[in-house]
């Protein structure tokens, strides 16, 4: 089967892919910012121990096992964390399935991290897969858990639902139209976060962002769900009217586009975030019927394989940052060609 991130969903044109979270806490053991080395390693011991039990086709794996490479390779698909992958004294791992479109992190911020994923928007379906998961890991496991506040986290903001749903969107004819900080100012006003593709603290690139509820405690997963599905359903319609807006004066558009696609297509060398830049333009292009040559899968793999360890992955060999230059416009040229 496909892995998640190289398939086509709903509203793919706008919506890159969507992701519910849940931050658990066994009760019985401090949680990270106070456990030892030895309790951290007693609750990698309790989730490996139940791992078969859960289904899915889910494997433990320690992240000590995981090469540098790989573990950037996950991040870079939004599957991990930086932090969690780059902290060499951490006691953590990871229960993830082949489509990779659940993970749990263990012993990131928390206990528990339970992440499912899918490409387009598809919130209702995640969150009903995330409450499966979730449910079967607290009959055996047994949460920390409050009466009046919900879920404890080592984050206050975290409290609740612990509960983070997020939608990653691709709005290149706002910035195109400088219409995108109206939007986000919007979204602010909305109790949501807007921030760049890995998250907290991190910039925009390639007009990709990031929308997640801000808000945890005293409402419910379902009313999470809800403001986040109008919020960027308003934004879909936002984005695609600017894309119509951008499209009367057809003359300019094709030429930005196809110039972006030229380059792909004949550069020797290109760095990382150029790519990104002509990325964003040949997925407008492709999603508005303007460039005929690629469809929504080599869209999808040129985003995957553009990106550094994942680039490394699909040649089977470590690069410096200067080889990676010159072998990432050959990967673009055989996915256009494929």
């Amino acid at each position: 089967m496909q892995n998640w991130y190289l398939q086509n969903g709903k509203d793919s044109d706008v919506v890159i892919s969507s992701r519910i979270r849940f931050a658990r806490n066994l009760k019985d053991i401090p949680f990270p910012t106070k456990f030892s080395k030895e309790q951290a390693k007693q609750v990698l011991e309790k989730v490996k121990e139940i791992t078969p039990s859960i289904g899915y086709g889910l494997k433990f794996i320690d992240l000590n096992d995981l090469d540098d490479i790989t573990k950037v390779s996950l991040v870079e698909k939004h599957v991990i964390s930086p932090e969690f992958a780059m902290n060499k004294s951490k006691v953590g791992a990871i229960v993830i399935n082949d489509e990779e479109n659940i993970c749990i992190m263990v012993n990131e911020e928390d206990h528990l991290h339970i992440q499912v994923f899918s490409s387009g928007l598809e919130l209702e379906n995640l969150k009903n897969l995330a409450i499966e998961i979730d449910e079967k890991l607290d009959n055996i496991l047994h949460y920390a858990c409050h009466e009046k506040y919900g879920y404890l986290t080592s984050c206050p903001t975290n409290v609740g639902t612990a509960m983070k749903a997020s939608v990653m969107v691709h709005l290149p004819a706002l910035t195109m139209t400088s219409n995108i900080s109206k939007i986000l100012n919007i979204v602010n006003g909305f109790a949501m976060n807007i921030r760049g593709i890995y998250g907290e603290g991190t910039q925009s690139q390639g007009d990709i962002y990031q929308i997640s509820n801000k808000q945890s405690l005293g409402i419910t997963e379902n009313d999470i769900i809800k403001n986040l599905n109008v919020i960027t359903e308003k934004i879909i319609e936002q984005e695609r009217m600017a894309r119509k807006y951008l499209a009367k004066n057809s003359i300019d558009l094709e030429d930005r586009v196809y110039r972006a696609y030229g380059t792909l297509s004949y550069a020797t060398k290109l760095s990382s975030e150029e790519c990104k830049k002509l990325l964003s333009y040949v997925k407008l292009g492709t999603d508005l019927g303007i460039i005929k040559e690629l469809n929504d899968s080599k869209i999808s793999k040129l985003y995957l394989y553009n990106q550094p360890a994942n680039l490394q992955k699909y040649v089977g060999k470590q690069l410096d940052g200067y080889e990676m230059e010159i072998k990432r416009p050959e990967v673009v040229k055989k996915i256009i060609n494929e």
